[in-house]
C-alpha cells in the first residue's frame, strides 16, 4: 500500500471512531463490493448476503478501537465479515456438517483444458456445492484458514473439517471433469 493510501486509511478509520457518517459511508463504499462477494460465497441468497454485509459493517463500525493498527485494515475487516456470515449460517440452521468418514483419494486436480475455465464459471461451482463444504472450502482453499483455525469458527472436529474440504475438492473435481468433457465435445477435439 503507498504511503497516501495508508493515510487516506488513517484518515477514514479516525473518522469512523469519531462517529463521523461520511468516513463511515466512504468506507462502506469503497469494501462493501468485494465484501458483498465474499458474503455470497458463504450465502448464497443476495438478500441474505446484503443483510450478512450490512451486520457486517455494523460490527465492524462498533468494534473498530479493536482494531490495533497493526497489519492489514482490510485483512481485519474480511474477519469480521467471514465470521459475521459463519453467525448468519448457524443462526439459520443451515450450517450442517455432514461428517463423512471416507477420504476421497483424489487431489483437486484438474484436467489440462481447465485452464480456460472462467473464475467466474469456478465460483459458480464452488457456489453449488451444499453448504457445509463450501463453507469450509471457502476458509481453507479461498481465505487461507487452517483446519485447526476452521475447526474452532465452526466448532466441530479438525477431521470433519478435513472431510469436508475433501469432499468438496472431489465433487468440485468430478464437476471439473464433467465441464471439461463437455468442453472437449463442444470444439470437437
Amino acid at each position: 500500500m503507498s504511503a497516501k493510501n495508508s493515510i487516506r486509511e488513517e484518515e477514514l478509520i479516525d473518522g469512523c471512531l469519531k462517529g463521523n457518517r461520511k468516513s463511515q459511508r466512504q468506507l462502506y463504499e469503497c469494501y462493501s463490493g468485494s465484501f458483498l462477494s465474499l458474503c455470497m460465497r458463504y450465502v448464497k441468497d443476495m438478500d441474505l448476503a446484503q443483510d450478512v454485509l450490512l451486520e457486517g459493517f455494523m460490527k465492524i463500525f462498533d468494534n473498530l478501537s479493536q482494531y490495533k493498527k497493526e497489519g492489514s485494515f482490510e485483512g481485519w475487516m474480511k474477519r469480521v465479515m467471514v465470521t459475521q456470515a459463519l453467525q448468519t449460517l448457524r443462526k439459520n440452521k443451515k450450517l450442517a456438517m455432514e461428517v463423512n468418514l471416507e477420504d476421497p483419494e483424489s487431489e483437486f486436480t484438474a484436467a489440462a483444458d481447465m485452464n480456460v475455465l472462467e473464475v467466474e464459471e469456478l465460483l459458480q461451482l464452488v457456489a453449488a456445492l451444499p453448504v457445509g463444504y463450501r463453507t469450509v472450502f471457502n476458509l481453507f482453499a479461498i481465505e487461507g484458514y487452517s483446519h485447526r483455525e476452521i475447526c474452532k469458527m465452526l466448532d466441530i472436529s479438525e477431521n470433519t473439517s478435513k472431510s469436508q474440504l475433501s469432499r468438496a475438492r472431489a465433487i468440485l473435481q468430478q464437476k471439473l471433469n464433467t465441464t471439461s468433457t463437455k468442453t472437449v465435445k463442444k470444439n470437437g477435439r
